[in-house]
């Protein structure tokens, strides 16, 4: 009988681990290819295959894995273009978060919100001269809120129309070591 390839095991649930993220490799890919999310999550984050050939088109577009214990278990894309987010131009020092998932089977288990902590960490690493962190999310989508919330995202008040599970809110989160997004920051991106 052999043994399943390291990507698919399931370490203990209650065990601690270790979260990081990485650019996705060719060594990763076909792992984060087979991430799935519930079927009431797909509306809102899509197919990580269509997101890899989108990300490997875009210049301006980073994939990333994130891996628990060196196993992948879930997906995030970095977009640096600075019209990401509903057609508005957030200038240079933005970085859009776009999805943002975790695998159905590993859901539940605190990783996401570890693997936020992973990808701030990350962008302050190495992409040190980004100022802001943004994302949309659909209205609907109260669990991932909750979690951008307790990541210190703050909501813009700004509603975007037209994403795949209907409006969504622009969460906004400042980078650079400043926990919170200061009043300023909000009030100028969303002007």
């Amino acid at each position: 009988m052999a043994l399943a390839p390291p990507h698919d095991r399931m370490p203990d649930p209650l065990a601690p681990c270790s979260v990081r993220v990485e650019p996705v490799t060719p060594a990763l890919r076909a792992a984060v290819e087979r991430l799935r999310v519930a079927p009431a999550q797909r509306a809102q984050v899509g197919d990580v295959p269509v997101h890899l050939a989108q990300a490997a088109r875009d210049p301006c577009s980073e994939p990333m894995a994130i891996l628990a214990d060196g196993i992948v278990v879930g997906f995030y894309r970095l977009d640096f273009a600075t019209r990401t987010v509903g057609g508005r131009d957030f200038g240079a020092a933005c970085v859009a978060l776009r999805p943002f998932l975790v695998d159905a089977r590993w859901q539940g288990r605190g990783l996401g919100r570890r693997a936020l902590r992973a990808l701030l960490d990350d962008l302050a690493a190495r992409h040190p001269q980004r100022r802001l962190l943004l994302l949309a999310v659909d209205c609907g989508n109260h669990a991932a809120r909750a979690l951008y919330r307790r990541a210190g995202f703050v909501d813009s008040g700004a509603l975007l129309p037209g994403g795949r599970g209907g409006p969504q809110h622009l969460l906004l989160r400042a980078l650079g070591g400043v926990g919170e997004c200061p009043a300023w920051t909000i009030s100028a991106a969303v002007s």
